[in-house]
């Protein structure tokens, strides 16, 4: 006979040391925490695991597993381990999410760091003196160096002038400041795919398709809270800078709008009553017969009428 066929026949010594095992996992555990007997299953010769159930509030479905086993011609059974494991329908864990994917907006605090990996696809490498300019750059076929040595020999010449020297320079516009313009004492800067999802980010928040901009009376391209944004970025979005509005100092879509619009709170005037309409009450004048100067003759009261043919 295989070993294979003698251990799915459990022991019967360590199939019926059932009080060893289950004092083996109280002292594991805590008195009243292991529950009834299960089940058991054999591991291999002379070697028996008995299950018990777990009571521990938190563990539903899970078993107190202890396993024993005795020696070749033995007849003492010894403990080999305790170990608590799940049942078929135990209550388990969420599986394991590493902090980059369970991270979400909002979650930072006061004193949190959060590093960006090297490979991020939202950003990419900025200028930093190492590389050389962009074909389009008005600095382009300037090595690099000569351009790193002339940013800091203009940082130090502005910083010692005097203020009268400096605001000229300031009016015809300087190399640092074509330096920070282009990105260029950035590590990196954001990359189309940065931008592309900012955009979508905003849009789902602040965009046309939201409650508050379908029942605008207006969008906010034509508002004049509207704080239109720098570079690409202007032609679709800008920052509200109106305190009363639920988007106040938030990037909004120029589709985006509310009811804070500068030209929608218009007061109307107060409209004026309409006269007063009277109707009087009276017997109208109807003639009888043609008067003889053309004109005619109207009743006498009291039903009398006068003789024309007398004096």
């Amino acid at each position: 006979m295989s070993a294979a066929t003698r251990s799915r026949t459990p022991d019967r010594l360590c199939a019926e040391a059932v009080d060893l095992a289950r004092a083996a996992a109280e002292e594991a555990a805590a008195p009243g925490v292991v529950g009834e007997h299960v089940s058991l299953v054999s591991e291999g010769d002379r070697v028996v695991t008995h299950f018990f159930e777990c009571k521990e509030m938190g563990y539903r479905g899970w078993r107190w597993a202890v396993t024993v086993a005795r020696a070749s011609r033995a007849k003492a059974v010894t403990l080999d381990e305790t170990v608590l494991l799940p049942g078929p329908d135990a209550l388990l864990a969420p599986e394991w999410v590493p902090w980059s994917e369970r991270l979400r907006p909002g979650d930072m605090g006061p004193g949190d760091l959060l590093p960006t990996e090297a490979d991020d696809p939202r950003l990419e490498p900025g200028f930093t003196g190492e590389d050389e300019p962009p074909p389009n750059s008005v600095l382009a076929g300037q090595p690099s160096h000569d351009l790193v040595e002339r940013v800091e020999a203009e940082d130090a010449e502005l910083t010692d002038r005097r203020p009268a020297d400096a605001s000229a320079d300031n009016a015809r516009g300087s190399i640092v400041s074509v330096a920070e313009e282009l990105g260029m004492r950035r590590a990196r800067v954001l990359s189309r795919y940065g931008l592309r999802l900012a955009a979508e980010r905003w849009e789902d928040a602040f965009g046309p398709g939201t409650p508050m901009a379908q029942a605008a009376p207006a969008a906010c391209v034509s508002c004049g809270f509207l704080v239109p944004l720098a570079g690409s970025l202007r032609q679709a979005f800008g920052v509200c800078a109106n305190e009363f509005s639920p988007a106040d100092g938030r990037v909004v879509s120029l589709a985006y709008g509310c009811g804070g619009h500068s030209e929608a709170a218009v007061m109307p005037k107060t409209p004026k009553p309409a006269p007063m309409a009277l109707d009087s009450m009276g017997a109208d004048e109807f003639p009888l017969r043609p008067a003889r100067d053309g004109g005619s003759v109207s009743p006498e009261p009291d039903g009398e009428s006068e003789d024309l043919g007398h004096s």
